[in-house]
């Protein structure tokens, strides 16, 4: 499997300075700041919002491959990824990330799917790695 890359550069110091963090594949590059990240300002993206993307974006690939492999093709799959940092021990930490998903599936149930979708949730690769985090999950579900 390969490997993927990204890179971030900051220049200044933590709420005076700015960064820089770029994708590997070129598909994105952008800023991010202080402001961005802890609170309520402009200035570009912020780790949280990128491991956000990065969980809403696996979690959907997993759960759709587990529907397709099962022979229930979905329509769509949409997931959004809340992601929240908090002071804990004195340090910024993630401490909990919820994830929303919306699927259109023919042939199966609303329970079903979300069966389906707590497997994806415990088994995508972001999940595992985020081990540490709690993640919570609700559905939505048409068929």
């Amino acid at each position: 499997m390969p490997v993927r890359k990204a890179s971030a550069e900051w220049r200044g110091g933590l709420q005076d300075g700015a960064g820089r963090v770029a994708l590997g594949s070129g598909a994105y590059e952008g800023d991010y700041s202080y402001k961005s990240r802890f609170g309520d300002g402009s200035g570009g993206t912020n780790p949280e919002e990128l491991i956000g993307a990065a969980h809403a974006a696996c979690f959907s690939m997993a759960l759709s491959n587990m529907l397709a492999t099962d022979n229930h093709p979905p329509t769509a799959v949409q997931t959004t990824a809340e992601v929240t940092i908090r002071p804990e021990d004195g340090q910024p930490t993630i401490t909990s990330i919820a994830l929303h998903t919306v699927g259109t599936v023919p042939g199966i149930t609303a329970e079903q799917f979300a069966e389906y979708a707590e497997k994806a949730k415990a088994g995508c690769p972001v999940s595992r790695a985020l081990t540490g985090t709690t993640i919570t999950l609700d559905t939505q579900f048409s068929s």
